[in-house]
């Protein structure tokens, strides 16, 4: 049973489930909570992902009795169905509560947590309380196993998922001829994020940004790829947009977009390792609501918010968190990326030494990750 919480989660899901079929051909069965991705690869989710997929007090506080009600059925189908193994994947706020209650229920069903929080980051005890209703963490990092180790949590190191988009972020050249986009003019890609809180906060600071570029970059032209369960929102926010814009929706698009532009600006979060992994540089922000941002500053124990960043250990790329990520501090960082080709290059040797870290010399993560899962449920 896999039971993820949003779009990042369902891509992850999906690549897991195609390395389960690729090592134990027509012996498994998938039930659970995914969205598109994972329904391509078969599965029949309990119900759809944007009653789950949302961030911010704002926005969580009024879907909390939805929320609830998705758990108890999540954790209801499970203790009536006995699964071999529940995985959950990321979206903790969401999932780990799936996990709780499956445990508090029935404890001989096995729990597995893929993509833990960032607990080494921000409120390690919280680690503690995981190894009361987790047997396995599926660990993206290689020093995440001797971290949980140490909170009584057995960890298996399988690899960033990330990493196996990596050889589809091409047809950027395709994709430009098929939207009118001349080789030769500037291409900035808008990554806003996937959540409704997302797009409230982070979007509309984006387009006054692209306002300030315009002046900045003669003729540019922006790409926003997004995802089916907001993009009405993000068309309706988009109205009247600065220069001319193209959304898009679809996977391959989204990849290809990265691979046409020729810089990007996006929040943080999965979609700054995918734009690492297509060597698009990128300026990278982050803005939630101010009683948000508030009680969760002072909970931090990392000095950067992008992935990149973090894993290297210096700001590769560079970040702006919420009053920090004004308009025009986000015109100025990308006009200089437009203009300046050493900053660009710098920033993609620093995505290649970033892809080796993630494991992309190695085995694919999501078959590693599917083999450490079949041995445990075997076992």
């Amino acid at each position: 049973m896999l039971v993820c919480g949003e779009p990042s989660g369902d891509a992850l899901g999906a690549q897991l489930m195609a390395g389960l079929k690729q090592l134990a051909p027509n012996r498994i069965s998938f039930t659970g909570v995914g969205g598109l991705a994972m329904a391509r690869e078969g599965l029949n989710s309990l119900y759809p992902l944007d009653a789950t997929s949302v961030m911010g007090l704002r926005e969580v506080v009024p879907a909390i009795p939805k929320i609830l009600r998705h758990v108890k059925q999540a954790v209801n189908f499970a203790v009536q169905t006995k699964p071999d193994a529940v995985v959950v994947i990321d979206s903790p706020d969401f999932t780990h509560r799936v996990a709780r209650g499956i445990r508090a229920r029935d404890a001989s069903i096995k729990t597995v947590d893929y993509v833990a929080p960032q607990v080494w980051a921000s409120r390690a005890y919280r680690a503690r309380a995981m190894a009361g209703y987790f047997d396995l963490v599926l660990a993206l990092f290689p020093f995440e196993v001797d971290f949980f180790r140490k909170y009584g949590l057995k960890a298996a190191f399988v690899g960033h998922p990330v990493i196996e988009r990596r050889a589809r972020m091409t047809g950027g050249a395709a994709l430009r001829a098929r939207l009118g986009i001349a080789p030769q003019t500037p291409l900035l890609a808008l990554l806003p994020g996937s959540r409704t809180s997302e797009i409230r906060f982070i979007l509309p600071t984006f387009k006054e940004a692209v306002a300030r570029l315009a002046q900045q970059v003669p003729g540019l032209v922006t790409v926003l790829p997004t995802v089916p369960h907001v993009a009405a929102k993000v068309r309706v926010a988009a109205a009247g947009w600065p220069t001319p814009l193209h959304i898009v929706e679809n996977e391959a698009d989204k990849y290809a977009a990265f691979d046409a532009a020729d810089v990007a600006l996006a929040a943080s979060g999965t979609v700054t390792a995918e734009l690492a992994l297509a060597r698009t540089p990128m300026i990278v922000a982050y803005r939630v609501g101010g009683l948000t941002y508030f009680l969760s500053r002072h909970l931090m124990t990392v000095t950067h918010i992008t992935l990149i960043n973090i894993i290297l250990g210096r700001e590769a790329v560079p970040e702006y968190l919420q009053g920090a990520a004004t308009p025009q501090v986000l015109a100025d960082a990308v006009t200089r990326l437009f203009r300046d080709a050493d900053a660009r290059a710098a920033q993609v040797a620093a995505m290649e030494e970033f892809a080796h870290a993630l494991g992309a010399d190695d085995e694919p993560p999501s078959l590693r990750a599917a083999r450490v899962l079949l041995d445990f449920v075997q076992a």
